[in-house]
């Protein structure tokens, strides 16, 4: 599933092509995504104009000028093409007033596409219990030991909760933890202030090298102009079983970077500096 630096990557995207454009004609083919696309969807849309973006989590809003907004969630395979031949699966098509063509694709239909008034964006059903947003001031030390105060499951999966942070999953979680040398077996209860604060160091930094890089293409994802991500290549431990840790080599306690499986996700660590 598109993270929160891939949802990032196409929101940006999608901004620099369609922020000020008006929407000259829309088409659905299929409404049957994660829930029903709503009933006079493609009306809502045509002659609105696109007054802007905003990302919550790993969901996009795009702001029209009629007061309302559209959600989009990419789900579990689902991207965004611009200007791009139409392909299968492609179950809406945008065009704007200059041309732009806009699809969105989503192969197993675990993507969501709404219409919500704009200042209620917050309350919609996939939104309100999100927790804070990692690359603000929301999230702090301070506030992550409150969240995580007395929680006795292992603190991996407790960053894979999204109403404790926002727009986390597997990967930027496991790159995370091995940055703050914290073991994703340890009970997120037990974290101290000190180690609290290096890990929210380590969030925040990953996920802004990652926006950086484009974000990780891994399956399904490209960035909309069809480019691919290239934070894979820097990753550190997730997906690199069996390899030298970059900071054990030729330790003799370090059997490399070890892939365990934990709550059905496959969790990758270093055992030697993850403590």
């Amino acid at each position: 599933m598109p993270e929160l630096p891939e949802v990032e990557t196409v929101m940006r995207g999608l901004a620099a092509k369609l922020q000020g454009r008006r929407i000259a004609a829309a088409s659905l083919v299929r409404a049957d995504l994660r829930f029903a696309v709503p009933d006079g969807f493609v009306q809502a849309i045509v002659g609105a104009r696109i007054e802007g973006f905003r990302r919550r989590g790993k969901y996009m809003f795009m702001r029209l000028d009629r007061g309302m907004s559209v959600l989009i969630h990419l789900g579990m395979s689902g991207r965004m093409t611009i200007d791009r031949d139409k392909v299968a699966h492609q179950h809406l098509t945008i065009t704007t007033d200059d041309g732009c063509v806009i699809g969105f694709v989503d192969p197993r239909r675990f993507g969501a596409l709404d219409l919500v008034p704009r200042e209620a964006e917050d309350e919609h059903r996939l939104i309100r219990a999100l927790g804070p947003e990692p690359l603000t001031r929301a999230l702090s030390a301070r506030v992550l030991r409150a969240a995580l105060q007395g929680k006795a499951t292992p603190i991996k999966a407790a960053l894979l909760d999204q109403s404790i942070i926002a727009g986390l999953g597997n990967i930027y979680v496991s790159e995370a933890l091995f940055r703050a040398r914290i073991s994703p077996f340890r009970l997120a209860g037990s974290l101290g202030a000190a180690e609290a604060a290096q890990l929210v160091a380590a969030i925040k930094a990953t996920l802004t090298e990652a926006i950086a890089a484009g974000g990780s293409s891994l399956r399904d994802y490209v960035q909309p102009s069809g480019e691919l991500g290239y934070f894979q290549h820097a990753w550190k431990v997730y997906g690199r079983a069996g390899q030298t840790c970059e900071r054990c080599p030729g330790m003799p306690d370090c059997p490399g970077i070890v892939r365990a499986v934990q709550a059905n996700r496959a969790t990758f660590w270093c055992p030697r500096t993850q403590a």
